[in-house]
C-alpha cells in the first residue's frame, strides 16, 4: 500500500501526492488447480521409503495449474491505528 510522503514545513504537516495509485485491474499472482481451489502455492504429500523408513514429503505442484487472472483492485485506505498526523485542516 503506498502511502501520501509527508513533508514538514515550519512545524506544520502538509500532504503531497506522490503517486496517484487508482484501483486498476492487475495481474493476480494466484492460482486454481484441478479441484478448482485457489491458492498462491500448492502442495503434495508424497511418501519416499529411504533405508526401511517411510518419510512424508511436501512435493510442489506446477502443472495444471490455471492463473486466477486479472482481478480488481480494493480502494487503497489507511489503518485507523495509523500513528501519524498525515494532515491538518
Amino acid at each position: 500500500m503506498a502511502y501520501d510522503s509527508i513533508l514538514l514545513q515550519g512545524g506544520m504537516a502538509s500532504c503531497h501526492l506522490l503517486s496517484s495509485r487508482s484501483p486498476f485491474p492487475a495481474p493476480s499472482s494466484m492460482y486454481y488447480d484441478e479441484d478448482g481451489d485457489l491458492a498462491h502455492e500448492f502442495y503434495e504429500e508424497t511418501i519416499v521409503t529411504k533405508n526401511g523408513r517411510k518419510r512424508a514429503k511436501l512435493k510442489r505442484i506446477h502443472k495444471n495449474l490455471i492463473p486466477q487472472g486479472i482481478v480488481k483492485l480494493e480502494h487503497p485506505r489507511i489503518h485507523v491505528d495509523f500513528p501519524v498526523i498525515i494532515c491538518e485542516v
